[in-house]
C-alpha cells in the first residue's frame, strides 16, 4: 500500500488504498466522542456515508466495534450508534515507580481488567523485570484464548535516566547505576513476543488523563502527578506533547528553593518522599503510604503540613509553567487518596491568588480524574495508539 498524503488528522480521504488511515480516524472519533451514529461520524470525518458504513461493518465483524440501541428520530430510519467494543482490544501497561510497580491489562475503553502491584524500598532491574515476567504469566493465565489473541502490546512507563535517582530513593549507587546500561524494551522482549513500547511515566499519566479523564475539557494545560517524586506532562492544542526527547513536561525539574535559600528542584520540595521521610523520623513505616486501598487518615498530623508545603510549591510552579506557555488550566493528580488530592487542589488555588502574577493570567487549577493508576493506564495506551488510533501528537479538530 502506498503512503497516503494526509494533510490534517480531522479529515478523512475516500481514495482507495488508505483505509487504514480512515479506520484509525473513525476509531479515534469513537474513543473521543463515545457512541456515535455512522451519519455523524461521516460528517465529523468528512467522509462519504457509504465509505463510513463499509468501514464500520468490517470493524464490527472483526469485533472492534459494537452496535448500540437504535435511536428513533423524527423522520427516516432510526440511527444506530456505534461504539468501541468491550474487549475488542487489550493492552498491558507497566509502571516502574520509585516505590512501587503496577502491571495491568486494559481494554481500549480504558477499563482495567486485571492488576498486580509490587512495593519495594527502591527499584532495581532484576526484581523489576522478574515481577513483570511473573505478572504477565499470571494475568495471561486468567485470560481466555480469545482474549489473549486480542492483546496488542506492552507499554512501559518509567522515569527516564533512573540511575540518577539513587541518592533520593536511598539505593546503593553502584547497584542503581546498572540502569544506565539497560535497554528496557530489549529486556522485556526476552520473555514476551508482544510489541514493547517505552514512555516517560509522567507523560504516560498525562496521556491517561487526556484520553480517559478531564483532558477533553481543556485545549492547553499542564499536568502534575505527585508520586514518590513529582513529575508532569503538557498538552498543547488538544494533544499530549512529548517533546524532542520524549521528556517534555519534566515539571519535577522546575527550580525551587530550600529553607536556607539554596537552589533545589520541585522534586525536592513537592514530592511524597518528603512525607515518607517525616514518617520515618517519627518511627512510622512509610511503606504504609503505598498500601492499597490507601488510607492516610492515620497520618493526618503529618499529611496536613505536607499538603500545605506541596500546595505552595505547586502554585509557584504553575505560574512558572504559565510564564512559558499560556496554559488554560493546571491539572493535579497523584498517588494519594482522593480526599488528599482535592484538599491539595483547593490549597493550591488559594496560594495561587497570593502569587506575583504581573504579566501572567492565572490558570484554572483542577483535580485530575484518573488517579493512582494514571501512569500504568497511560503506558497501556501507547500500543493502542500505535496500532488502532490516530497519533495522539497530532491535532484532532473535532
Amino acid at each position: 500500500m502506498g503512503e497516503p498524503i494526509i494533510r490534517t488528522v480531522s479529515r478523512g480521504v475516500n481514495q482507495s488504498g488508505v483505509r487504514d488511515y480512515n479506520e484509525r480516524l473513525l476509531l479515534t472519533l469513537l474513543q473521543r466522542h463515545g457512541p456515535t451514529a455512522g451519519s455523524d461520524l461521516a460528517r465529523l470525518a468528512n467522509l462519504s456515508p457509504q465509505t463510513v458504513s463499509i468501514i464500520l461493518r468490517e470493524m464490527e465483524a472483526e469485533g472492534l466495534l459494537a452496535r448500540g440501541t437504535p435511536v428513533k428520530g423524527k423522520v427516516g430510519k432510526p440511527s444506530v450508534p456505534m461504539s468501541l467494543a468491550e474487549g475488542g482490544v487489550f493492552s498491558f501497561g507497566y509502571k516502574i515507580g520509585r516505590r512501587s510497580a503496577v502491571l495491568l491489562l486494559t481494554d481500549f475503553r480504558g477499563t482495567v481488567r486485571h492488576q498486580l502491584q509490587a512495593t519495594y524500598q527502591y527499584p532495581l532491574p532484576e526484581p523489576i523485570f522478574a515481577f513483570l515476567r511473573e505478572g504477565l504469566e499470571d494475568i495471561l493465565a486468567r485470560c481466555t484464548p480469545a482474549e489473549r489473541e486480542r492483546i496488542c502490546g506492552i507499554g512501559v512507563g518509567t522515569p527516564f535516566e533512573l540511575w540518577k535517582w539513587s541518592e533520593l530513593v536511598g539505593a546503593p549507587a553502584d547497584q542503581f547505576a546498572s540502569w544506565r546500561d539497560i535497554d528496557i524494551a530489549a529486556e522485556v522482549s526476552k520473555f514476551t513476543t508482544l510489541p514493547v513500547s517505552v514512555v516517560n511515566d509522567a507523560t504516560a499519566g498525562c496521556q491517561a488523563e487526556h484520553i480517559y479523564g478531564r483532558g477533553k475539557e481543556f485545549r492547553d494545560y499542564a499536568y502534575f502527578f505527585i508520586g514518590a517524586f513529582v513529575g508532569g506532562g503538557i498538552v498543547l492544542n488538544h494533544s499530549v506533547y512529548p517533546g524532542h526527547h520524549g521528556n517534555a513536561g519534566a515539571l519535577g525539574s522546575l527550580r525551587s528553593f530550600g529553607p536556607q535559600g539554596e537552589s533545589q528542584q520541585l522534586i525536592d520540595t513537592a514530592s511524597i518522599h518528603l512525607l515518607e521521610a517525616r514518617l520515618a523520623e517519627n518511627g512510622l513505616d512509610p511503606a504504609a503510604l503505598w498500601e492499597q486501598p490507601q488510607d492516610w487518615d492515620r497520618f493526618a498530623k503529618f499529611v496536613e503540613p505536607w499538603i500545605g508545603r506541596t500546595a505552595q510549591e505547586l502554585a509557584r510552579a504553575s505560574l512558572s509553567a504559565c510564564a512559558v506557555i499560556d496554559f488554560e488550566a493546571i491539572l493535579i493528580d497523584g498517588a494519594f487518596p482522593t480526599s488528599v488530592k482535592h484538599e491539595l487542589v483547593e490549597r493550591t488555588r488559594r496560594y495561587l491568588v497570593n502569587q506575583d502574577m504581573r504579566g501572567l493570567i492565572a490558570p484554572k487549577v483542577e483535580a485530575a480524574a484518573v488517579g493512582f493508576n494514571a501512569r500504568a493506564i497511560g503506558a497501556a495506551t501507547t500500543p493502542l495508539f500505535e496500532r488502532y488510533f490516530m497519533n495522539s501528537n497530532l491535532r484532532l479538530l473535532v
